[in-house]
This record gives C-alpha cells, structure tokens and sequence, in this order.
C-alpha cells in the first residue's frame, strides 16, 4: 500500500507560474515533485478536479473565532476547532487566533487552550496573535479603553515567558511601548506589528529601522497620510515593512487598497480581520449586513480568505495570481514559513486550495 497522492486540475498555479497539463505528487504531506500529466506514475491515489484550478493554500494571520465562539470568551479547544473548520471553509490551512485588548487572564487562558490543542495533535494553528493592549487609545478602535495602557519591561517579561513558543505575533503602538520593550519582544523571537498607533512619520519610521517590519490592517486606526505629517500609513508607504489589509469593502475603500497595492507591492498582504456574533465578554459583535459592530463601531469582518480573494479580483482589479500570492505566499513570508509553505514546489507541505474558474471554493486538500 502507498500513500502516495496525485493531484490533478485544468491549471496549477505554483506560486510563481501557471501550469498546464501537470499533476502534483505527494506523499506524507509533502510535495514530492510535479509531472507533466502523460507521465504521472499508475501507483497512488488520484484526486482529479475538472474546471478548476489548484494554488497553495491560504494564511490568514488575524482572525478572532468562529461560528458563535469568539476565543477570548471561549478560550478553549472547541473553539479553536470551529476557528480552523471556518478558516478551511474559505481555504486557509492555517491561521494565527487573535485576541484584542483584554484582561491579563484572558490572554493567559488563551496560551493555554494554543497549547493543550496543540499537545492533543491539533494543527493548523500557528500560535497566537496578541493584538494590544499596549496600543494608543487615541486610535483605539474598538478597543476596550480600561485596558489600554503602556507596558513595564517586567509586564512584558512576565507575559512572553508565560506564553512561550505560543505568541507569535503582537500586535502594538510603538510610540508608547520604549525601546527596551521593543528590543525584549523581538529578542524572543516575536514578530512586531505596529498598529492602532498614533505614531508620527518620524516615530514609525524609527520603530521599523530598530526592528518592527510589519503593520497591522494598513489604514485602520492608524495615523493617517497627510501633506504636512504623513503619519504611519506614510511610513509604511515610504520604507520597507510589510502590512495587511481588510479587503471586505467596509474597512478599507477598494481604492484606497488599490492605491496600496500599487506602492507596496509585495510588501501587502490580506487578513480577514474576522469576528463573530457574541453577546458574551468586553467585545460584543454583532452582524451588521456583512460586517460586525461592537457598541455602533465597526469591530471586524465577516471574510473568509476565499471571499477576501474575490473582492481583490473583482473589486481592487488585482490580477489573480498577485492576490493568490496575497492570501499565501505574503502571510507565509510574515509568519516566517515560506520555506515550507506558500508555494508549491518540492518539498514544501502539501497544502493546497482547489478553486473554479470563478474562483468559488472547491476543496481544501492538507
């Protein structure tokens, strides 16, 4: 018996190329090579998918629960499997939880369902996304006020080391956090993201020369552009840091991610920002059309990565293969895993999305 696995589709897009007439070979999870479709070999199990298209799969760095279980009120192993099943609905194998501006608890509760999913053979979770609550209430957003605050360097220390190996990306104002936070948090390996910042052109600007190379949900509830301080979103604009976006239609005008697109490039990368409804815990979302308001402000999307895809193409006029690249191969160069995903090539993980020639999900293959 062998558990080699034949993957066959009209087009397969690489990462980088358009393929036709060629067949993915896997086995154990991972690519073994990719065959002209005359020459693929007669043993292993083969999954054909007429009318369709196969790509890497999607990443999705920002996301906070699922069908009615919003993780930082339910912060255990449940709810991380209806996370994940929601991810992989809209074509994501992987996806980093969030959790906004809250309690010292919640945040440990939190670590603490990452880890007991993970010691129970869960996958598709990353770590854990903390997004505040060492951010600027100026730009709160959202954000629970009470909770907003600068951080001690002892905070700091106390909190990385409780969730070890679990935090994987925080997100924060660094006008408000000093530089030996900023150097404690990237010495433990963390990724930095600025966000819900108040920051000046020159404060940002200095924040990613020390070491902060990504931004979060470029646009929202940050300092603006503007001809005589150009803020955050100019910072970003004029260095080299990555940053997502929220591509629902709500958060960010298609224009103005248009806009985007056309000065980062590479450097721009998709989140669904997704919420769900919840009357329970300090954010209650609830849906409003096909986004989510807390207390009449926006709080977060109803994406998924698959809807988020379709809105850059249709909506932006993002060329296909750039927003595929969007929604994986840019998240896995954040996340620091696009030596194994994002692409699909040799002995990178056999994760991979199947979707038609509208772009509607087929299947999610892991």
């Amino acid at each position: 018996m062998t558990d080699t696995k034949i993957y066959k589709a009209d087009r397969i897009f690489t990462g980088d190329t358009w393929l036709n007439d060629q067949v993915i070979i896997s086995s154990a999870g991972i690519i073994d090579e990719i065959l002209p479709v005359s020459s693929f070999p007669e043993h292993g199990s083969l999954e054909n998918f007429p009318g369709c298209f196969i790509a890497p799969a999607f990443i999705d760095l920002q996301i906070y629960g699922a069908d009615k279980k919003l993780f930082a009120v339910y912060a255990d192993a449940d709810a991380l499997v209806k996370l994940k099943s929601y991810c992989n609905r809209g074509g994501a194998a992987y996806c980093l939880p969030t959790v906004a501006t809250n309690s010292r608890d919640v945040f440990y509760k939190c670590i603490d369902a990452i880890r007991a999913y993970w010691n129970n053979g869960g996958e598709g979770i990353l770590g854990l996304h903390i997004e505040g609550p060492w951010i600027n209430s100026l730009k709160k957003g959202a954000h629970i006020e009470s909770f907003i605050h600068s951080p001690s360097l002892d905070e700091v220390k106390e909190l990385l080391e409780y969730g070890k190996d679990v935090i994987k990306m925080i997100t924060l104002a660094p006008e408000i956090c000093n530089e030996k936070v900023i150097d404690y948090i990237l010495s433990s390996n963390i990724i930095i993201s600025a966000g819900h910042s108040n920051a000046t052109y020159k404060e940002a600007k200095n924040a990613f020369q020390h070491g902060i190379r990504t931004a979060t949900h470029l646009y929202n509830a940050m300092s603006p552009l503007q001809h005589r301080e150009p803020g955050l979103v100019g910072a970003i604009f004029d260095s080299n840091v990555m940053a997502s976006i929220i591509p629902d239609g709500h958060h960010v005008d298609y224009a103005a991610i248009r806009i985007a697109k056309n000065i980062l490039g590479d450097r721009l990368f998709v989140i669904t920002d997704a919420v769900t409804e919840t009357n329970q815990g300090y954010y209650q979302h609830h849906l409003a059309g096909n986004k989510y308001e807390s207390a009449g402000i926006l709080s977060g999307s109803a994406l998924n990565m698959n809807k988020a895809l379709q809105n850059l193409v249709n909506h932006v006029g993002i060329h296909l293969d750039e927003a595929l690249r969007m929604c994986s191969l840019y998240p896995a160069r954040v996340a620091e895993k696009d030596h194994e995903l994002g692409r699909i090539e040799k002995g990178y993980k056999a994760k991979l999305v199947v979707l038609d020639d509208k772009m509607q999900f087929v299947k999610l293959i892991e």
